[in-house]
């Protein structure tokens, strides 16, 4: 070793620490194909491999078994290695001796062949990092293949976004020579996916192709594949002049799409639509419209901060019970399961509505139903994935007039985790904060909403409370739409040893309203964690009761559902989305 070199690996460790991996991993390295030392010969077709043992019983879990568990190879200096091509195995081994390997001037099939290996003896790092590759590389040549791979080698991660590649270019893919190249089950599952959204007819075809290129499979699996394409989302016509002379579907097949076509309620059909992850699928520049409504033009605009009295809405009245609403029809059919909207909030008016779903404005789905309750501000609403084309939102009562009034609208597919119990959104995660639309109504304080705004150490006698004084009003917090909700946590004032009592009581009207909590007894300081029998609540009155001080009820902090000491309460904070459209949810949500 040259003096340089010495002061090179010296200079890049910290005093009194000899770090010389370099040099280890390339003296390791240098065995690699070298006869010296070597005890292990691999025999891969005409080729011999030369190995070491303890290396790849080091490096694998599998060699460690087959070298040294006790097994006939443990004793054996030669191994032949079935199932694979010199050229993929030769990678993996350099990749055992070194770390190293490189994909970037390799074909895919051999790619694959060593994503196998390493799936086959345990790489769990290596399946990883080519995972990650692929679906960097993925194109409308390879995406197939790599996608039939990742289903036999159980990679859920390749498997998912390959699939998504694919529902992004199925009519590209589905007229690719690669496609018939599937496997029965590859085909199957792919097709049978909502979100593998072509013409019907196209999709027929594309099937036709299969079995043509596949004389082998059987009839049995023949029909098992044609039984994944939705026969009643083609036209008569299709079905007629082109589906039946092909011989592979029976009259009776047929006739029963055609029949289901007929049927007055659509459930019985699997629609498919095109699937986008987190894309605000109402957006002019997708094609989506406002059909419906008043001041139509300001509820797709993306415009949720400037709009007042006069602008910056779409409306409809609110004058009998089968009034048509606002209307909306997207660019395209879509899987969605989640809006957001803005009903218009510069006071403290509050709306009841209902929202409908619709491939073809015949059949409408309620997704979701707030007309009886008191909504306001941002909603955040969830339903169970559906396929849609049109979307009707229809006011039934706004607490200051008969105008229903939306400032903007947002409707997408989400990955983000959500809990639905009765239509209604089960949180677990604080939803008592402004952010989540919450304002607290009634109640003294220098700031209107410091009760909400998650600061539980800083507060004395001046400020960082809301109060009100015995035996005339309450705290009434109003949260920003329903919520099932269980417990609650609040935090009274502490800065001395006073007691208090109070009372709970929940709406989800302001009319109605119910006893949950009853502490009006009892003697009640610092933090209260609060449970009882889950419920629907839009609306909380704290009532306090007594005082061991004073005359007045102090509250510093409101929280529900109630967070644990080990995850408290945070403040969300809105984060931009890539156009100004859009509004992302409070980070809390994908806690659920």
């Amino acid at each position: 070793m040259s003096s340089n070199r010495l002061h090179h690996q010296k200079s890049n460790s910290n005093p009194g620490e000899i770090k010389h991996t370099a040099f280890l991993s390339e003296h390791i390295g240098a065995l690699f194909l070298n006869n010296n030392y070597s005890d292990l010969t691999l025999k891969i077709e005409d080729n011999e491999l030369h190995a070491h043992k303890v290396i790849l019983a080091a490096r694998s879990e599998y060699f460690r078994a087959l070298l040294y568990g006790g097994l006939r190879e443990s004793t054996q200096n030669e191994i032949v290695i079935k199932d694979s091509s010199v050229e993929a195995f030769t990678a993996l081994l350099k990749y055992i001796y070194t770390g190293f390997i490189t994909l970037n001037n390799l074909k895919e099939d051999l790619i694959l062949e060593i994503l196998g290996l390493a799936h086959q003896y345990g790489f769990v790092d290596l399946e990883a990092a080519i995972s990650d590759f692929l679906k960097q590389a993925l194109t409308i040549e390879n995406c197939c293949l790599i996608y039939d791979s990742a289903r036999l080698f159980n990679l859920k991660f390749l498997v998912q976004v390959s699939a998504a590649f694919i529902d992004e270019h199925v009519l590209q893919i589905i007229k690719h020579d690669s496609f018939v190249q599937l496997s029965l089950a590859s085909v199957k599952m792919l097709i049978s996916r909502d979100s593998f959204f072509a013409p019907e007819i196209d999709i027929f075809m594309a099937v036709r192709s299969w079995i043509e290129a596949n004389p082998d499979v059987s009839a049995d699996d023949q029909l098992s594949v044609l039984s994944v394409v939705r026969l009643p989302l083609m036209s008569l016509n299709e079905l007629l002049t082109i589906v039946r002379p092909t011989g592979l579907l029976s009259p009776e097949t047929i006739l029963d799409a055609i029949e289901l076509q007929t049927v007055p309620q659509t459930d019985k059909i699997s629609y498919r639509g095109l699937l986008q992850p987190e894309v605000n699928m109402a957006s002019l520049k997708l094609g989506t419209i406002v059909l419906q409504g008043e001041m139509k033009s300001a509820l797709l605009d993306g415009n949720s901060n400037h709009y007042d009295m006069e602008r910056g809405y779409t409306r409809h009245s609110i004058t009998t019970p089968d009034d048509p609403g606002i209307l909306i029809k997207l660019g395209s059919q879509c899987i969605v399961n989640h809006i957001q909207l803005l009903l218009w909030d510069k006071d403290l008016r509050s709306y009841s509505y209902y929202i409908e779903v619709s491939i073809d404005q015949k059949d409408w789905t309620r997704v979701v139903d707030h007309t009886q309750y008191y909504c306001r501000s941002w909603q955040y609403l969830y339903f169970e994935p559906r396929v849609v084309k049109f979307v009707r939102i229809v006011g039934t009562n706004n607490t200051v007039n008969k105008v229903f009034h939306i400032v903007s609208f947002e409707i997408m597919f989400t990955n983000k985790s959500f809990c639905m119990e009765n239509g209604l959104v089960v949180p677990k995660y604080n939803v008592a904060t402004s952010n989540f639309s919450a304002s607290v109504i009634e109640g003294v304080s220098r700031t209107r909403n410091s009760l909400l705004d998650g600061n539980t150490q800083f507060y004395d006698w001046e400020s960082g409370y809301t109060c009100h004084q015995l035996g005339s009003g309450c705290i009434l917090i109003q949260l920003g739409q329903p919520y099932l909700i269980d417990s609650m946590r609040m935090l009274l004032w502490d800065c001395d040893d006073r007691t208090y009592s109070y009372f709970i009581e929940v709406s989800v009207n302001m009319w109605d309203w119910e006893l949950i909590v009853d502490k009006s007894h009892e003697m009640c300081s610092s933090w209260q964690t609060l449970f009882f029998d889950r419920r629907p609540i839009v609306f909380i009155r704290i009532t306090g009761t007594r005082n061991s001080a004073n005359e007045v009820f102090h509250l510093v902090h409101f929280e529900c559902p109630a967070q644990t000491d080990e995850t408290p309460c945070k403040v969300a904070k809105k984060s931009s989305m890539a156009t100004s459209s859009s509004r992302s949810e409070p980070d809390e949500v994908t806690a659920v």
